[in-house]
């Protein structure tokens, strides 16, 4: 059986259509995989679990389709992104997942498989690594998680608007992965095959790490379509969904 991984997919409510493609994969093809990883951004903001408390949200509908297929015995494994890592055990008990650690190594058909959302490997973007080690410290996400959820929700949108203006001063390659820092990664991990999200730029890198060959294998955003990777031993194929 195959693993589906997807990441980026940044739900929201002016998308309704990722929303319910995300759907038709976990009620389709996900009930036939052997587990379901989702590497980051399943959301395109989470202020919060309180998130969960509002009635027929966005949220809330995804939360529950996520729980149905755990409980149809589908395991489902989530990572943080840039977007959504406040997402808590409060989100993982409802659904039935489980929180991955970013890095992190998984066997897959006996395949060391390095998984990370991507955002580490960035590292010539040294004031979004600055911000991110900021914003994940726990004393930080403390106090955060102490506002009031419009104030969070305010600031998130503020947040949104500074990535954007980021994004539109910084050159391009300076927010793509750093190659030694993906070589390092594999040293440190021993592996060879590696997966993740984060830079928007599907495609299949191979990389030299001491004289041996590497596989880089970069996930698609949901922006404009929908798409998972489908991972059987050594056979990795990326899918489009129909919708969007």
């Amino acid at each position: 059986m195959a693993s589906l991984f997807v990441s980026d997919l940044h739900l929201e409510v002016r998308a309704p259509w990722a929303v319910d493609v995300f759907v038709a994969l976990l009620r389709g093809a996900a009930r036939d995989a052997e587990s379901l990883y989702i590497l980051g951004d399943l959301f395109e903001a989470w202020v919060g679990d309180d998130q969960l408390d509002t009635a027929a949200s966005l949220e809330l509908h995804v939360a529950e389709e996520l729980a149905k297929l755990t409980a149809s015995g589908v395991p489902c494994y989530v990572m943080h992104g840039n977007r959504d890592f406040l997402l808590g055990q409060r989100f993982m008990t409802t659904t039935g997942a489980t929180l991955l650690p970013d890095p992190v190594v998984a066997n897959l058909a006996g395949i060391p498989t390095l998984l990370t959302h991507g955002d580490l490997l960035c590292t010539d973007d040294h004031a979004y690594q600055e911000l991110r080690s900021t914003v994940r410290s726990v004393a930080w996400q403390r106090r955060f998680l102490r506002l009031p959820r419009s104030v969070r929700e305010q600031l998130a949108t503020q947040a949104r608007a500074g990535s954007r203006a980021h994004m539109e001063r910084v050159p391009a390659t300076i927010m793509d992965v750093n190659e030694p820092a993906v070589r390092a990664a594999f040293r440190a991990t021993e592996t060879r095959r590696m997966i993740h999200g984060h830079t928007h730029r599907p495609a299949q890198h191979e990389h030299d790490v001491d004289g041996a060959p590497a596989t880089r294998i970069v996930l698609d955003a949901w922006y404009e379509r929908g798409s998972y990777l489908q991972v059987d031993g050594a056979t990795a194929e990326s899918i489009a969904l129909p919708g969007g």
